[in-house]
């Protein structure tokens, strides 16, 4: 069994106005099997409904864009089999991932905005 190590690390945009916000990604680094399931779990604190983002770090790399929430539909799919799910009610915006590679090894960012 492959075994391999996915870390994540939380981001905060400057927001334009006084309301206190945060992201807490609770799990810091997972462990995860080839082909098995992936949950990242990203919580926020806003206002309102935030701009929300998954962006991904590979080694050697630049930041990447996985995918992001503006409004409309709360399931939202990303590239590379990635999908979120924002749920108001526990302000979670979950990252997924029904099959993990090793090639998914990297540092995962969640990121909340108000534009």
């Amino acid at each position: 069994m492959l075994l391999f190590l996915i870390s994540i690390l939380g981001i905060v945009f400057t927001l334009r106005d006084a309301r206190a916000q945060s992201v807490t990604q609770p799990d810091g680094h997972v462990l995860v099997s080839e082909a098995a399931s992936l949950e990242l779990r990203c919580t926020y604190s806003y206002g309102a409904t935030p701009y929300l983002f998954w962006y991904v770090q590979y080694p050697n790399q630049g930041l990447q864009l996985l995918l992001r929430y503006f409004s409309g539909d709360t399931l939202v799919e990303g590239i590379k089999g990635f999908k979120a799910e924002l749920k108001k009610n526990e302000s979670s915006f979950n990252l997924r991932k029904s099959s993990a590679h090793w090639s998914d090894s990297a540092e995962y960012f969640c990121a909340v905005s108000d534009t």
